[in-house]
């Protein structure tokens, strides 16, 4: 049975399946999910079973779910949206939108799910503003996560310019009871009892190192800052070895999170949104920098690269064959991926970049889909 590589690519109008063909080019397969925003798309490659997360404040929250690889899409809907107050009170408007009432359990709690993650049996849901949801049955079924959802921090988290996004969920491979959370602007949170209680991690090892202005989001006082833009975990025997990309840097901790340390040096900004890791290699890291928070979001000199680190953020290097110049583009926070031999990333204006050889050189395996919001790689038998 040959193993067969997919990009799933959540955007602003739905979801979207990316196949590799033996020949090397790319099927696209979507819109699929009724046309929702979706804010992260995951899939197990054992099973083929795929999950979508999105919503807003027109649709409500909800998780997608696919029991075969993307063809048919079942959904669960964890709270009402505007479309449904209006629908209820108006048959007229109920009929033209094909709607039928379901039952919603956390109305008033969240307004769209942001990120999810599958392993261990076990489905993890993270929802704005600042929310945890868990699923045992593959999300047919959701509960709160208490202990992260009652913090008693939870009075200090700020939202950050689109509300208090819980958009990184990290699992460790082998201890189901290790998860770590990033929010935008509350911080990093770690657990080491399967969710029951929730450490934060938001200290700054070589402040001295932040030379950055004087920003809301900027370094101070022994913090990172807690804007986390993404955040990943790299496969490192022994120690929980973590990258960030924050709002004003970038930063790594050998400890899980404990202590953080500015690797940004080298790199032609300090502001951009994901990061990504070798599945093999834990030195080997990507990030892609945009120009500034408030000087249009868009590659410096508006030249597209992304910028390779071979040993943990001690040096940068820019990567830029196949990819345009004279662009304009956003990659956002949950838009780049590496699995399965190859790194991927998606872009505002729709377009999805892949490399095969660790980034040296890209291609575009897909143009004109909506925003691209996330994307991440994986390989299924067919």
């Amino acid at each position: 049975m040959q193993a067969m590589q997919q990009v799933l690519a959540g955007t602003t109008k739905g979801a979207f399946v990316l196949s590799r063909r033996e020949d090397g080019q790319w099927d696209v397969s979507g819109p699929h999910c009724g046309g929702w925003p979706i804010n992260h798309m995951i899939g197990d490659p054992e099973t083929g079973r795929l999950w979508a997360g999105g919503g807003n404040e027109w649709f409500g929250a909800g998780v997608w779910r696919s029991g075969d690889g993307g063809q048919s899409w079942e959904l669960n809907k964890l709270s009402a949206g505007q479309m449904d107050q209006w629908a209820e009170s108006d048959p007229e408007t109920a009929n033209l939108l094909g709607w039928e009432k379901v039952e919603t359990a956390f109305d008033g709690e969240v307004e769209a799910v942001w990120s999810l993650s599958h392993a261990h049996g076990r489905l993890l849901a993270g929802g704005k503003p600042g929310r945890l949801y868990s699923s045992r049955d593959g999300g047919v079924s959701f509960e709160p996560v208490s202990g992260f959802n009652d913090h008693p921090t939870r009075d200090e988290w700020m939202p950050g310019a689109v509300g208090l996004t819980l958009h990184t969920i990290v699992r460790h491979p082998q201890d189901a009871d290790r998860i770590w959370l990033a929010i935008s602007a509350a911080g990093v949170f770690a657990s080491a009892d399967g969710g029951a209680t929730w450490e934060r991690r938001n200290r700054l090892a070589n402040g001295e190192a932040c030379g950055h202005h004087d920003h809301p989001a900027a370094p101070r006082d022994g913090q990172t800052g807690l804007c986390v833009h993404n955040m990943v975990l790299a496969p490192r025997d022994g120690q929980d070895l973590l990258y960030q990309q924050n709002h004003h840097g970038v930063l790594s901790s050998s400890d899980g999170g404990r202590s953080w340390h500015d690797i940004t040096q080298g790199l032609p900004s300090t502001f951009g949104f994901p990061v990504a890791v070798h599945a093999e290699d834990p030195q080997t890291l990507w990030v892609f920098p945009l120009n500034g928070d408030t000087k249009g979001r868009y590659p410096p000199g508006a030249r597209a690269a992304v910028w390779r680190s071979r040993d943990g953020g001690g040096s940068w290097e820019p990567m830029r064959e196949g990819l345009p110049e004279n662009c304009f583009f956003t990659v956002l926070r949950q838009a780049m991926s590496s699995a399965s031999g190859m790194v991927c990333f998606g872009t505002n204006t729709g377009s999805v970049f892949a490399s095969f050889d660790d980034g040296e050189t890209w291609q575009e395996i897909a143009r004109h889909l909506p925003t691209v919001l996330s994307v991440e790689l994986l390989k299924t038998a067919s």
